[in-house]
């Protein structure tokens, strides 16, 4: 029988975790920090940082740096600016379940609690928090989608997530967790997903909110303020029942290959897959057709002008694939979106909302490509779904070449190598080894 959920997050030890849920939270550390790397180069995290140094200065609960940039702020603060630099680039792992991402609020979070605390953190510590962190939100997603009519961002559930792992990191009793998460689910950011997606803009997911949302209320939960139930935790069972016997964070966490929404990553593998198999080249392509589902076709996008409508575009990833085989950093420079080659195919594309792909496209996301040929040839796909599912995981060796795309240019290879050396096995490491490992995650780059 399992444990309500306040009791699982305040007595949630190491021991108690499989192999499985250790070794996709060392990906998830891996793969984030690389995300933040590259991130941290972005004016929306930037923008953020200064934000955070004006209005969140280090107060009783002690200073926090910021992820990849060593500013020290309150906890609060370092959350927001965080999860900000982690959601700048849209490369970090999420949940297909709950439609969005919760690495990205529960690392800067977590990071910001570990740095402030009084007592240095552990490996065992920090993993056991995620593990909370973790679980707690995709359950929450998964009830929220399931309870409330509006489709909200991920910092809506990852604050509830948030709360309970930064409780249990304060000492917090499990009847206080439970506040916690009255409290973060109370005034978590319920900000709507596809106003963001219509109108692509730095809100991104919502976690810049949802993490300090969390963690604040964590803190006023230690103090005595109140705020149970959270109603996604206790007024949705179902979600609930098999908490601890069964870990949604092995089954559903996904990791992306390309830095922009998940719902274009099908297309973006099929158009890849079509070049390579016929031996295409961009010059012969005049139309490309793309079948998905609804949502993904209100991604659109077949001009963006920002970063922020890259993200949040089909078409346009779909067309550099095309021309240049690769959706990577380099795709992410400005100079990307004025590409004459990449532009004319973008503009060349039609996006066709299917019916049964919107039917089926239920913790998948499915999608098919059809290229036209100047010499009236056309070739299509197999309908599919994205690599990175566990259906169809990245490897080992793909999410570490991934992780040094991102870090390498902005750290530097050595700082790099240590830093994917030790959250590949944070678990493992001591209050000196989790502090070096928060040293190389924390500091600007050069320091």
């Amino acid at each position: 029988m399992s444990l309500p959920f306040h009791e699982f997050a305040a007595n949630l030890t190491l021991a108690d975790m499989p192999d499985d849920v250790l070794r996709v939270l060392r990906r998830s550390f891996t793969d984030t920090m690389g995300v933040a790397a590259v991130g941290s180069t972005s004016v929306m995290a930037d923008i953020a940082r200064r934000g955070a140094v004006a209005l969140f200065g280090a107060g009783g609960a002690g200073g926090a740096r910021i992820v990849m940039n060593g500013q020290t702020v309150s906890p609060a603060g370092a959350a927001m600016a965080g999860a900000f630099t982690v959601d700048a680039v849209d490369a970090h792992d999420g949940t297909s379940p709950c439609k969005g991402h919760a690495g990205s609020a529960v690392f800067p979070a977590l990071l910001a609690m570990a740095d402030a605390a009084e007592v240095p953190m552990t490996g065992a510590d920090f993993a056991a928090l995620l593990a909370v962190a973790y679980e707690v939100s995709y359950r929450a997603g998964l009830a929220q989608h399931a309870t409330c009519a509006d489709y909200h961002t991920s910092g809506a559930w990852t604050a509830v997530g948030v709360a309970v792992a930064c409780a249990r990191a304060l000492g917090c009793s499990a009847d206080e967790i439970r506040h916690a998460a009255g409290i973060g689910e109370y005034h978590g950011p319920r900000s709507q997903m596809m106003r963001c997606i219509d109108h692509p803009t730095m809100l991104r997911d919502g976690v810049g909110w949802g993490a300090p949302s969390g963690l604040t209320a964590a803190y006023l939960a230690r103090e005595g303020f109140t705020g149970a139930p959270a109603l996604t935790c206790e007024d949705a069972p179902g979600f609930w029942a098999d908490l601890g016997n069964r870990w949604r964070l092995v089954e559903d966490t996904h990791y992306k290959p390309y830095p922009c929404c998940r719902w274009a990553h099908p297309s973006l593998d099929a158009a890849a897959a079509l070049m390579r198999d016929h031996a295409l080249t961009h010059d012969q392509i005049t139309a490309v057709e793309i079948k998905t589902f609804h949502n993904a076709t209100r991604l659109a996008g077949h001009t963006p002008a920002t970063s922020d409508e890259f993200a949040y575009s089909i078409a346009f990833p779909v067309a550099a694939m095309i021309v240049r085989g690769q959706v990577g950093v380099p795709e992410l420079a400005e100079a990307t979106l004025q590409d004459p080659d990449i532009l004319r195919i973008s503009k060349a594309t039609q996006l066709v909302d299917d019916p049964h792909f919107t039917a089926i496209s239920v913790g998948k996301r499915w999608a098919q490509v059809t290229m036209t040929l100047k010499d009236g040839r056309s070739f299509t796909s197999e309908p599919r779904t994205p690599r990175g599912d566990t259906d169809l995981p990245l490897s080992d060796a793909e999410i570490s070449e991934k992780f040094h795309l991102f870090a390498d240019p902005v750290l530097g290879s050595s700082r790099a190598d240590e830093l994917e050396k030790l959250s590949g096995c944070f678990d493992t490491l001591d209050a000196k080894g989790f502090a070096r490992l928060c040293d190389l995650v924390l500091n600007a780059p050069g320091n």
